[in-house]
């Protein structure tokens, strides 16, 4: 992969303060971070600029190579606590918060609906209140988006959204970071989405712009994506010059697409809607048969768990699939939030081009 990071100078040269050349990078000194995300919530990439985003993803590498690459040991959120709060059931994202804030030094702490019922039990307010007091930052994965407002609201530590009826920006962070390490650069590329108009989509469509990627999305007639949501997409594509096409065609999204993305099409919560909605998505599945209209350099996401009639196998297992790649992904990403949003830690590899 084109972000393997290859030093091509020994490690001498780092402790001596020189400069050596990695893939995609150039590492040395830190450079001056402008960048101020401290002390911020994570609810939505909406509330985030193109730079902003870029930080995280910036950060998200430099920890994959120091740690992973280099065996660093950082204990950067050493003394730190997280409360995790999991309405919904996932591997992915409780695997790599658990891991990965426990890697920096920090504890995380698990909490499902048997220790925990929002707004249930205990007040909205009252929660974010205690919480507040017990642990340096909460990530929730919830059912609905109010209630991470409500919590980022009446809490005085930063929220993370882990996963919410209307985005999950986490998810996002590890597909760029995916796709920077494959493509080198993110401007400029066509993302091809072919299936609901969900969470994913929803922060696709909050951030794309941000890096001039172009966006097509195909969604079956009645799955289409938030109108206000796609009202401030339009607007996005417009200021950065973009191209945002949403259509009911699959081959009409994927046509030129540099990578192909899909996603689950019955989520948690709506199994009761499993029959409608897999007869509404036929046709849907990628396949090789939809590739054959993408760039020659496509690729392929999925931010799993994946089932074979929403891509079949020959993509999903063929070479030019990402999805474990940005599985893994998932672990150095919200480790790079949790950093931004909790320390003044700056990057030692230099900012890559974007």
């Amino acid at each position: 992969m084109l972000f393997n990071l290859r030093i091509l100078l020994n490690n001498a040269a780092f402790r001596n303060g020189h400069n050596f050349v990695v893939r995609n990078f150039w590492c040395g000194q830190p450079l001056q971070n402008k960048v101020q995300l401290k002390g911020r919530d994570l609810l939505t990439l909406k509330n985030f600029t193109g730079e902003e985003i870029k930080y995280m993803l910036w950060l998200s590498a430099d920890l994959k190579f120091r740690i992973k690459q280099k065996g660093e040991y950082l204990p950067l959120l050493q003394g730190k606590s997280l409360g995790m709060i999991f309405e919904k059931r996932s591997t992915r994202t409780r695997l790599s918060t658990e891991t990965g804030f426990a890697l920096l030094g920090g504890h995380p702490c698990f909490l499902t609906t048997q220790d925990i019922h929002l707004g249930v039990n205990e007040s909205l307010t009252d929660t974010a209140r205690v919480l507040s007091s017990m642990t340096d930052a909460v990530l929730a994965r919830v059912y609905k988006q109010s209630d991470l407002d409500t919590l980022a609201k009446e809490a005085s530590i930063p929220i993370i959204n882990g996963l919410s009826d209307l985005y999950h920006p986490i998810q996002i962070l590890a597909d760029y970071l995916t796709l920077q390490e494959h493509y080198s650069s993110l401007k400029g590329l066509t993302l091809s989405w072919i299936g609901d108009g969900n969470n994913i989509l929803h922060s696709i469509m909050m951030s794309a712009a941000k890096f001039g990627m172009h966006l097509q999305a195909a969604t079956p007639k009645g799955y289409e994506p938030d109108a206000s949501i796609t009202k401030l997409a339009e607007q996005y594509a417009k200021e950065n010059g973009t191209k945002l096409l949403l259509t009911n065609d699959p081959l009409e999204a994927a046509h030129g697409g540099n990578v192909l993305i899909t996603d689950t099409w019955i989520s948690m919560g709506q199994e009761e809607e499993k029959k409608k909605r897999l007869q509404a998505f036929q046709g849907y599945q990628v396949t090789m048969k939809t590739a054959k209209v993408a760039a020659s350099d496509w690729t392929f996401l999925h931010c799993l768990p994946r089932k074979p009639e929403e891509v079949d196998d020959e993509v999903f297992y063929s070479p030019r699939s990402l999805v474990f790649p940005e599985a893994e992904n998932r672990k150095w990403t919200i480790m790079a939030v949790m950093v931004s949003l909790l320390t003044d830690y700056s990057p030692q590899l230099q900012k890559p081009k974007f």
